[in-house]
């Protein structure tokens, strides 16, 4: 099991390192920056903290107070199917439900308090996937995993299905110009997701599909008009803190008159550039010597998969 988690581990950064070295090759929107607004934010906040924080929350005090009380996993009820029978099983029926808890949350307005982070970045990339407010994270997770461990599958569906999911979350995101062809139909990608994140209203109710897009071409919720949005993001405005976006989701308020009233907020304020400019600079500074790099702006092409 351990040497499962270290292959699915390794796979993920090779991916990451893949997709990072498309973004800068083939962009489908040229000049994104690589440390582009809240990128650190989405980094060390959303994928590291919080996720280390659920991952401990989902598995050991909801899942396996679960289990041990039920003991629904000694029905062994998928046991028996193959490992890969068990992945796709999983993927179909999880990727499934996201459709729909995915639609709901953009018709409710409850629900798309929980929802409003995932799109509030302005520049969607390949981190952008990993903003989503934590209750959003707690329910999804727990919904997907659960199953997996309650109806008894092999203990290698769980990493396995998890790096599915982080690979296909960070292609949909990417700023990648890809051209899929008839694939669209069947499997997701950024040619609809990237649309999805749009600030456009013609789009806010479609393209609700995860890894399968036959989801949003079967219930009448697909847009795809051949052409590139012109601006992503919220059209309200949206706190860039990672507290205050939670905050946000409960109480409504101005962050710049926040700001006004509470001076320990503008020290934070003021704190954050001089901390990502110290990061920035490590990160330079720790860089393997004589290996080329991309602009940004590289002339865009297309990717055919």
């Amino acid at each position: 099991m351990k040497q499962v988690e270290i292959v699915t581990t390794a796979l993920l950064l090779a991916w990451v390192v893949v997709v990072i070295l498309l973004e800068r090759r083939f962009p489908y929107r040229k000049g994104l920056p690589f440390f582009r607004e809240g990128f650190w934010t989405d980094l060390v906040l959303y994928t590291f903290v919080q996720s280390f924080l659920l991952k401990i929350l989902i598995f050991d005090y909801i899942i396996l107070p679960l289990d041990q009380h039920f003991a629904f996993s000694k029905l062994h009820l998928v046991s028996d199917w193959p490992v890969w029978v068990q992945v796709l099983f999983f993927l179909i029926t999880h990727d499934f439900y996201i459709y729909w808890f995915h639609r709901w949350q953009h018709h409710s307005p409850v629900l798309w308090r929980t929802h409003e982070a995932h799109h509030s970045g302005k520049q969607v990339d390949w981190l952008a996937g990993s903003r989503s407010h934590a209750v959003e994270i707690l329910i999804n997770q727990t919904i997907e995993f659960a199953p997996i461990i309650l109806l008894g599958a092999d203990p290698v569906v769980v990493p396995i299905k998890a790096l599915i999911d982080a690979v296909w979350g960070i292609y949909i995101h990417a700023n990648i110009d890809v051209k899929s062809g008839r694939l669209q139909y069947f499997f997701n990608g950024p040619e609809m997701h990237l649309w999805h994140h749009a600030d456009h209203q013609e789009v806010f109710h479609a393209n609700f599909s995860t890894k399968f897009a036959f989801w949003d071409w079967l219930f009448g919720t697909a847009y795809f008009p051949g052409h590139k949005p012109l601006k992503w993001g919220l059209y309200y405005k949206y706190p860039k803190d990672y507290f205050l976006q939670h905050v946000f989701s409960v109480k409504r308020f101005d962050e710049r008159e926040l700001g006004r009233r509470y001076p320990l907020l503008r020290r934070y304020y003021l704190l954050l550039p001089v901390l990502e400019r110290r990061v920035r600079s490590f990160v330079k500074r720790r860089r393997a010597p004589g290996v080329p790099s991309v602009p940004a702006d590289a002339a865009a092409s297309e990717v055919s998969v």
